[in-house]
């Protein structure tokens, strides 16, 4: 059973003094298999002028996974959950690449309306014939940063030089993707169907050297939608909110002032 009480989760925000902190729109914000740092930046961008809730996710950095999270469907539901135990409504949930699979389950089982808002960033989830999915699992530390970034050598850490410590966490995040969302491989059948059902405004945001999942692949994301814009960062990958973190903003801030 997953509850909410073996979630870790961090609040933050909103630091504009000019904000009221009560009536700030809540947003949740999900990493993906890179561990929360990966979207350290966009959670303090936007909690300037929201109320921010970032979970780690179950299994990431040291943090327990009970053994009933072994699905993306599993931390749909609980994160769901989490927003109900808290009283949270209108609700705008953005995720990266794991975490938007993540958002876009938690989307089409939002039975009782909390979201009110989505942002995709170069996420995982569905199958798009013709835009195959890297095998993430198979690569080395170098492929990994070839296909993740729009200039791998500015990224690139060679696993030699980190410190034991540091070198295991990151394995063990490994082991715990491959858990979550490695069979199927990094999707859910059928999902990409269901998305015709979510009404509420998306915004898909695609790095376009992204060679984990292509453009195209976010393209075909986004069309799935019942409401969604589909918008490319220039010179970025995968993770487009470390690459060019400006640009990245500047468009879900776009979003977020509709």
């Amino acid at each position: 059973m997953t509850t909410p009480s073996q979630l870790t989760v961090a609040e933050t925000g909103p630091a504009d003094a000019e904000t009221d902190a009560a009536a700030a729109r809540p947003v949740l914000l999900l990493h993906g298999g890179g561990g929360p740092f990966t979207v350290a930046g966009l959670g303090a961008h936007l909690a300037r002028t929201a109320r921010v809730l970032t979970p780690t996710l179950p299994g990431w950095d040291g943090t327990p996974r009970p053994e009933a999270y072994d699905g993306v469907d599993d931390l749909a539901v609980a994160y769901l959950e989490l927003l109900r135990e808290r009283g949270l409504r209108d609700v705008l949930v953005v995720g990266s690449s794991l975490g938007g699979w993540i958002a876009a389950e938690m989307a089409v089982r939002d039975g009782a309306g909390l979201i009110t808002g989505l942002v995709l960033i170069d996420a995982a989830g569905v199958l798009v014939e013709g835009e195959p999915m890297t095998d993430f699992f198979a690569l080395d530390a170098r492929g990994v940063a070839e296909r993740s970034f729009h200039d791998p050598d500015r990224f690139f850490v060679d696993p030699a030089t980190l410190p034991a410590g540091q070198l295991a966490a990151r394995q063990a995040n490994m082991a715990t993707m491959r858990i979550i969302a490695g069979d199927p491989y990094m999707h859910t059948p059928g999902l990409r169907e269901r998305l015709a059902d979510v009404r509420v405004p998306t915004l898909v945001l695609w790095g376009e050297s992204d060679r984990v999942f292509t453009p195209g692949y976010g393209a075909a994301y986004a069309a799935a939608f019942a409401d969604a814009r589909f918008e490319v960062v220039p010179k970025a990958g995968h993770l487009p909110q470390i690459e060019q973190p400006e640009a990245t903003f500047a468009a879900i801030d776009a979003y977020r002032a509709r």
